[in-house]
């Protein structure tokens, strides 16, 4: 009776993993994509974008960014499917966070490169994952 059991705990934990790595791989294994937050204002020679980045499990720091310098990063997406990481924005008065990378939204739009890009402007926030095709997701306010 206590090899059934065994056999039966075994085989379940077994089906389980199989079963989540075939409709979900990238929360089994962890599936990695690049990050890129690029200063897209036309004139802050005298005023640099500053950002700063965290996730539950790290804390990237921040960075004073000038015209067209970018603050990238790569990451590798956990097991339960919950990795995000959240930027800060401060420009003058203005200020904004958003979520530059959330595994639900981004498992499947910064497919198939695996690359996460923000183009910040006077504007607001523009979204890319070929860095040629550039769609605005939200503004400032």
């Amino acid at each position: 009776m206590k090899f059934f059991f065994a056999f039966m705990l075994i085989f379940s934990l077994a089906f389980f993993l199989i079963f989540i790595s075939i409709l979900q791989p990238q929360h089994l294994y962890g599936t990695e994509y690049d990050v890129r937050v690029i200063n897209g204002f036309s004139d802050n020679s005298s005023l640099p974008l500053v950002i700063w980045c965290t996730s539950d499990e790290s804390d990237l720091g921040g960075r004073a960014l000038q015209e067209r310098d970018d603050f990238s990063w790569r990451l590798r997406t956990n097991f339960w499917g919950t990795t995000h990481f959240i930027c800060t924005m401060k420009w003058d008065r203005r200020r904004k966070s958003f979520e530059a990378f959330k595994v639900p939204r981004d498992i499947h739009r910064c497919s198939p490169l695996r690359k996460c890009s923000w183009l910040v402007t006077e504007e607001g926030f523009y979204f890319s994952n070929d860095e040629v095709n550039w769609k605005k997701d939200f503004s400032w306010s």
